[in-house]
């Protein structure tokens, strides 16, 4: 049940998203382009995002424990660092230029476009290259 409704959110999510148009990097970028072909409905999606995800966090927060699963799985880091810092701005600087985040391009790899493919490529890429400079650090420090 528990890939029941995970499949099930995912099918939402990607619902939502191409309804939205945020599968379309031309209005992602344009809501960027607040001096030219500026598009605010970017901050109705986030907005309405940010309302539902509220009403199923209070909803959610009133179960002692998750309906398919032991516990609720939360961060609880609260320092600001460079990781966090440098990822959040790299994560920008890569959602500027290419007009997909990530959340976005899995639903919108449906399209077969070759640029979806080759962000979520990159993307990849990226994430191969972190766990291996953290390793290559990791072991570089003396203990």
């Amino acid at each position: 049940m528990k890939l029941v409704f995970a499949g099930l959110t995912g099918l939402v999510f990607g619902i939502g998203i191409a309804l939205s148009g945020m599968m379309n990097p031309a209005k992602v970028l344009n809501f960027f382009d607040i001096t030219g072909t500026w598009d605010p409905s970017l901050a109705f999606v986030m907005g309405g995002a940010l309302v539902v995800t509220g009403i199923g966090y209070r909803a959610v927060w009133r179960r002692a424990q998750p309906l398919f699963g032991g516990t609720f799985q939360v961060p609880n880091a609260t320092n600001i660092d460079p990781k966090l810092v440098g990822g959040s701005a790299l994560f920008g600087i890569g959602w500027g230029i290419a007009g997909f985040c990530p959340g976005a391009a899995i639903p919108a790899l449906g399209t077969g476009r070759w640029e979806v493919v080759l962000f979520i490529a990159a993307v990849v890429v990226g994430l191969a290259l972190r766990r291996l400079m953290t390793r290559m650090t990791t072991a570089a420090v003396p203990q």
